[in-house]
């Protein structure tokens, strides 16, 4: 009953599909990231400033707040928060009370020690965003697969192509197959390339309290230490009380792309299947249609572009938004950034259901055989150019004459060449021979090129 009174699909209609989300993207999730990052500065200040000799079994028992922590010990979090009405600092007090347990009370107030809720913050987001993009690289890297394994299988397969919805030149299932291969690595590799940066600098980015209390000691060489080798982010100096998230409007932006290939990659095989070129492979108990018995909808595609749309659309608003906040400080990106998760589970729901119904579809060679054939006047292509190779007068007004606005025959073909002029005997033969389903440039070729480039990067 919980799913059905959910607000939101990704609770409840697809909230199998984002489980993988949940630990990373929920409050449960933020807290306990957050958590990690205050412990982590808290061993950091104590080993920096030689606080307490600590002992193997006290550093295991600190860290143990962060690895053991649970949505139950979470609900302790809400309680605290119910009373500061201040999230992160729920968090520190909750350190704080579990150190106590610990009988480490002495080093509590070097938990939180000089930072502003935004460094504890920025950092948990940081950690959970890069997580997230790890979810996603794996979906993606699943279609690519899948991709390719219809490249490979197809690659000698030829098919009309579709230019502005009309038959066009010749090409193979596996040469359209590896044209989105190509640009979903592109855009993986964009994606792979953000650096996730996170600051560690105050209030205002200058480390005022840190330097006033600690004058003599280089607290910006600090910060960048702490970041790199105890949270694993890229340092970043020049901020203001807040990330200016800078990072995040690339990786957005990158991900925008990929969700677009993936809508466009959607939308070819609807519109393929729909044409009959590939068929869906069909489970007796599944309904296509509540009153049309015979149908077998495209749903998973529709399903993957509809939720690629809702992504594109949160991710260009968050985009532009987190790289806005005025002056030093104010909250309008705290409530947005909590609407990540629903950005990357969009995203994962459109990726998941490509994937479901590019494992569906089955190419139907009989019907391809037949749209080719049943398409003589491809071949105007291919007998003009090789008119104008030896100077046969206006071939490309011949051709044109012969074929535009309706169908022809290969009589039709082969009377034509007879009567030219200027092409020798051998090379009307050679025409003769040709057919639209020989006619298909070097596509196989260029599917082994995208395998052999892919072998050496």
């Amino acid at each position: 009953m919980n799913s059905l009174r959910a607000l939101s699909v990704l609770d409840g209609r697809y909230e199998k599909m984002v489980n993988p989300l949940k630990d990373i993207f929920s409050e449960y999730g933020l807290f306990k990231f957050r958590i990690f990052v205050e412990i982590q500065w808290l061993i950091f200040m104590i080993q920096e400033f030689h606080v307490i000799e600590l002992s193997e079994q006290a550093h295991q028992q600190i860290l143990n707040i962060y690895t053991e922590f649970s949505p139950e010990q979470a609900e302790r979090i809400k309680e605290i928060e119910s009373i500061t009405n201040h999230d992160v600092k729920a968090v520190e007090y909750y350190i704080k009370e579990e150190l106590g347990k610990l009988a480490l009370s002495h080093i509590q107030e070097w938990v939180h020690f000089s930072c502003t809720s935004e460094d504890i913050n920025n950092i948990a987001y940081a950690l959970m965003i890069k997580h997230g993009r790890e979810n996603i690289i794996d979906g993606l890297t699943r279609i690519l697969k899948t991709i390719e394994d219809i490249a490979i299988k197809h690659k000698a397969t030829p098919m009309i192509s579709r230019t502005h919805g009309q038959p066009a030149s010749p090409t193979t299932v596996g040469k359209e197959m590896v044209n989105f291969a190509w640009r979903i690595q592109r855009e993986m590799k964009c994606i792979q390339e953000v650096n996730i940066e996170a600051k560690m600098n105050g209030a205002t980015g200058n480390y005022n309290a840190h330097s006033f209390v600690f004058p003599e000691r280089d607290w910006i060489h600090m910060s960048e230490r702490f970041l790199k080798n105890s949270i694993g982010v890229a340092p970043l100096l020049f901020t203001t009380q807040i990330n200016p998230y800078n990072y995040i409007s690339e990786l957005l932006h990158s991900m925008i792309r990929a969700c677009a290939v993936i809508i466009d990659l959607d939308r070819d095989m609807w519109g393929y299947i729909s044409l009959g070129y590939f068929q869906q492979k069909l489970k007796s108990h599944e309904v296509g249609s509540s009153t049309m018995p015979h149908k077998v909808n495209p749903i998973d595609f529709e399903n993957s572009e509809g939720n690629m749309g809702l992504a594109i659309s949160m991710m260009e608003h968050l985009s532009v938004k987190l790289l806005q906040s005025r002056f030093q400080r104010d909250l309008t990106d705290s409530t947005v950034l909590r609407n990540m998760g629903a950005v990357f589970g969009y995203v994962l729901i459109g990726l998941k259901n490509c994937e479901k119904g590019l494992h569906k579809i089955e190419v139907d060679t009989e019907k391809l055989s037949l749209d080719l054939a049943n398409n003589i006047e491809l071949l105007a292509e291919p007998i003009q150019t090789l008119m104008r190779v030896y100077g046969e007068t206006n071939p490309y007004e011949q051709l044109k004459n012969l074929t535009r606005g309706r169908k022809i025959s290969k009589k039709d073909v082969a009377d034509f060449i007879d009567q030219l002029t200027k092409v020798p005997h051998s090379e009307k033969e050679r025409l003769k021979m040709l057919t639209v389903e020989n006619y298909i440039g070097l596509s196989e070729q260029l599917v082994d090129e995208y395998f052999q480039q892919k072998k050496y990067k």
